[in-house]
């Protein structure tokens, strides 16, 4: 099949100098562009070490030094190395520079053997002693086409945070036209490839075309970033086993397509590789990051199908919530996974550490659908909001939720995960995305708080503003809390970022609202802050 850039062209050249193509009216001349070619990158910091990334173009394998100083002149370089730009990873490097100082800032570059450099990025090291304060930025669901990733710009201009969290939907995988439709895509927000990433070439153009935004490089150059994929990064609602969006039929076997999205993934991200890994903020917090979507995630149970057919639809509801729902074998992030965090957890508490800390990709907290839900939909909504509108409502009816794509759909997993947190004693915070909107829950087992939930809102990426446009924020969120009583708080309309402040007696979540995601702004709308103390594993009341 024909492509807008051949495939077989993509795989000789490794994908090129793609950073133009990302920016309107870009010539094909781009394509060839040499050199760095999508700025730099740090992440996976420890008290002594950190990872640094570029991108450098040439015919071949190019030799690059990294390095690292205390100021911006590099009068005095306090380490680094040399790594190569391979053409088999699509010319990127990734180094791990070690014998670095904890708790501290460092700026770095890559150095070319015709003696340019990269542009200066500023990373930092983790404490490994007592600390009294550490700033997060929590931050998912970033659709280019949608609009300007004005929160990226927006933190991207602070000076008070110290590491990124990517909770996932770093990018989408859909053909141009898809998700936007071509009337909701903002003009000169331009993707590559046109079609839908199927392939490793498809997925490391998509990158490309992501990484070429200015204030995505932005974001990458002023702090580390600690990241985690969700499905986006490899097809829609994906599994271990598949996707929603993923027919073998017409785009192959899973397993190829899982592998060369991981790929790309690992050669385009400051990681190492994708799956679980563990952080520790001096005595202060334990960030502990399970992979909850490839790796070892069971299907999603699929309401539609189990009510498809016709018969006694109440008698197939309840089936389904006891027999299929329910069942304690479903598991979100595999067996091996549950056992390695409950005991992370209990290592985390046994060591004095104050806060308990999981980001992860999916909400945990539970959503059921209001029965207005079906008077907000517009009556021209497209078939599936339609249908996956009256499934929600058809499930609250016996108390189900409406996605089963997030913990929702795997609560006896939930339940394993939340005993884990009381059995370590944890202060227990996790925190995610996924949704587009933002929340704040109370997370109890058997009406034991266990630990509270900031779900961050996204980027760009639409939420319940765009899908039920008959209803308003107000009647929105007073409907969610008379049906969710854990849900302490919810904001469904805007697109901003959350910075999380950890103290040694409390934890502040900001939620940052921007304006504005149809110009490039860094107006903010308004705030919102929520506050969990330790000891309390509830969000304050007050």
């Amino acid at each position: 099949m024909m492509r807008d850039i051949d495939r077989r062209l993509l795989l000789q050249l490794g994908t090129f100098g793609l950073a133009a193509l990302a920016l309107p009216g870009a010539a094909n001349a781009a394509f060839f562009a040499r050199g760095f070619t999508h700025g730099v990158a740090s992440g996976e910091p420890s008290p002594n070490s950190v990872l640094l990334w570029t991108r450098y173009v040439a015919s071949g394998d190019t030799r690059l030094t990294a390095e690292l100083s205390e100021t911006a002149d590099f009068a005095r370089v306090a380490g680094g190395g040399s790594v190569d730009a391979r053409g088999d990873a699509d010319h990127t490097a990734k180094l791990v520079v070690t014998g670095l100082t904890p708790d501290h800032w460092y700026f770095y570059r890559f150095v070319a053997p015709d003696g340019t450099a990269s542009p200066t990025g500023r990373t930092r090291t983790l404490p490994d002693d007592r600390v009294s304060d550490f700033r997060l930025a929590l931050f998912s669901c970033a659709n280019l086409p949608f609009g300007w990733f004005n929160a990226y710009a927006h933190a991207a201009a602070r000076d008070d945070i110290d590491l990124v969290l990517h909770v996932g939907d770093y990018f989408y995988e859909y053909r141009v036209g898809t998700y936007p439709s071509l009337a909701e895509a903002l003009p000169g927000r331009v993707i590559q490839p046109n079609s839908e990433a199927i392939i490793l070439a498809d997925y490391r153009l998509r990158y490309a075309s992501y990484r070429a935004d200015r204030d995505l490089q932005a974001l990458h150059q002023m702090a580390p970033m600690i990241a985690q994929p969700d499905d986006h990064e490899f097809a829609n609602d994906a599994w271990k086993g598949g996707a929603e969006n993923h027919d073998p039929a017409n785009e192959g076997d899973w397993a190829l397509r899982k592998a060369a999205a991981a790929r790309a993934y690992a050669e385009w991200m400051p990681v190492s590789d994708v799956g679980a890994k563990e952080y520790r903020i001096g005595d202060l917090a334990t960030l502990t990051m399970p992979e909850t979507r490839i790796t070892g995630r069971d299907a999603q149970p699929d309401l539609g199908a189990a009510l498809a057919g016709g018969g006694d639809i109440g008698a197939k509801l309840v089936h389904f919530r006891d027999a299929i729902w329910s069942d304690p074998a479903r598991s979100m992030m595999g067996a091996p996974q549950e056992a390695w965090i409950a005991e992370r957890l209990k290592a985390s508490v046994a060591a004095g550490t104050r806060w308990q800390i999981v980001p992860q990709q999916v909400l945990m907290g539970n959503i059921v659908s209001p029965p207005e839900t079906g008077q907000w939909i517009a009556p021209d909504a497209p078939d599936y909001l339609k249908s996956r509108v009256a499934i929600g409502l058809a499930a609250a009816k016996v108390g189900l939720p409406f996605n089963f794509d997030s913990w929702d759909g795997y609560p006896a997993a939930r339940e394993r995960l939340l005993t884990a947190a009381l059995d370590a004693n944890a202060n227990f915070v996790t925190l995610a995305g996924d949704s587009h909107n933002a929340w704040a829950f109370d997370l109890a087992h058997q009406d034991t708080p266990a630990g509270v939930e900031i779900g961050g809102h996204s980027v760009t990426s639409p939420g319940f503003e765009a899908n039920l446009p008959n209803s308003t924020e107000e009647t929105r969120v007073a409907a969610l809390h008379r049906v969710n009583p854990a849900l302490k708080w919810a904001e469904t309309t805007r697109r901003g970022y959350v910075t999380v402040a950890i103290g040694r007696d409390r934890i502040d979540s900001d939620f940052v609202f921007m304006d504005t995601i149809r110009d490039r702004s860094l107006v903010v709308a308004n705030t919102h802050r929520e506050t969990v103390r330790h000891g309390a594993n509830s969000l304050d009341s007050l």
